[in-house]
């Protein structure tokens, strides 16, 4: 039996770079064939802060056509909306019975943001707590064996991993216990104005920021302004010299090549920056042209996302009902 693998993306803001290298481009030239692959665009994540709802809409439809376009084939994996499943949201209350206030709090992100909100003067939602047992329940719905994430999502799956064994012992062998894998290479990008942050999707500055659907001359503008380093000679130091480690990993992710030999090749940071843009550009024109094509089709989208959702159900389903078993509800009639 091949492994099941489970990961997602959340519609906060417009794919980046960052997301492309670090997730979706492992999931359409690896996961995808070597699994049992589920891919969701997890709608629901995005309501744990202020948000527009239309802008969520239309995000969610954006990242799951972009999921497609960079390769993701519905004949060899599943493409859903997360809200599309109503498993995962049945499964998270179980979790949250199974989770405990302490652990939740101690979640790094539920800190960050939290703080974050509270300097702005805005209430904390409690599903910003609680996310990370949603996440759970996207997880474990599947009995996933591996969970590809970035570093950041780490202590989320080592959450959900505590919640299963839990949950197991308590009421008997329900699911599996996944685990976190991460691709080698740039598999944590650096907003190329703040080198030493992720390049996230929702940060109030786009400089530093490559979003998937930026044209060519946006592309290039970015990188060439890209915050580097003091000193001229490029090296590849992530701790002493972050801006040129940066450009140096996106142009070995971008060719195939290694960050520390393609060093080397470079005596200019001006020649360095032409290089990784120009890779870039190079990498990111079928995803654009091919997003072109489906966006121009939207009852196709329609149908993959609705043809995913069937899917997921059926596997999810099966696992929530023997866990509502297990634990003491009464099957309904």
């Amino acid at each position: 039996m091949r492994k099941r693998i489970f990961s997602g993306v959340k519609p906060t803001g417009h794919l980046t770079l960052g997301n492309y290298l670090g997730a979706v481009r492992q999931w359409v030239e690896a996961d995808q064939y070597a699994a049992d692959a589920l891919f969701s665009v997890v709608d629901l994540h995005a309501l744990t802060v202020e948000h527009d709802p239309a802008r969520v809409r239309r995000l969610s439809r954006q990242a799951a056509t972009l999921l497609l376009a960079a390769g993701l084939d519905p004949k060899l994996c599943t493409v859903f909306v997360q809200s599309h499943v109503d498993e995962h949201t049945r499964l998270s209350y179980l979790l949250e019975c199974t989770a405990t206030d302490g652990e939740l709090r101690r979640m790094i992100q539920y800190r960050e943001k939290g703080e974050r909100a509270r300097d702005t003067g805005q209430s904390v939602r409690l599903s910003l707590l609680t996310y990370p047992v949603l996440m759970a329940a996207d997880i474990l719905a599947y009995r996933t064996d591996e969970v590809p994430v970035g570093e950041d999502q780490r202590q989320h799956v080592e959450l959900t991993r505590d919640l299963a064994v839990r949950f197991n012992q308590r009421y008997g062998h329900v699911f599996t216990v996944p685990k976190a894998t991460s691709p080698e290479v740039a598999a944590r990008v650096m907003d190329l104005q703040d080198p030493r942050s992720k390049m996230g999707k929702s940060h109030e500055n786009a400089a530093g920021i490559v979003y998937l659907l930026d044209d060519a001359d946006t592309v290039r503008r970015k990188i060439m302004r890209a915050v580097t380093d003091s000193g001229r000679e490029v090296e590849y130091d992530r701790e002493a010299r972050p801006g040129v480690a940066n450009l140096l990993d996106l142009l070995a992710a971008s060719t195939g090549g290694n960050p520390e030999a393609l060093a080397g090749v470079y005596e200019s940071y001006g020649s360095l920056k032409k290089d990784t843009a120009d890779a870039v550009v190079e990498l990111l024109r079928p995803v654009r042209e091919r997003h072109a094509e489906l966006a121009a089709d939207p009852g196709h989208v329609d149908q993959v996302l609705r043809e995913g959702a069937e899917r997921a159900r059926g596997m999810a389903r099966p696992v929530v009902d023997s866990a509502y078993r297990a634990v003491g509800l009464l099957p309904a009639g």
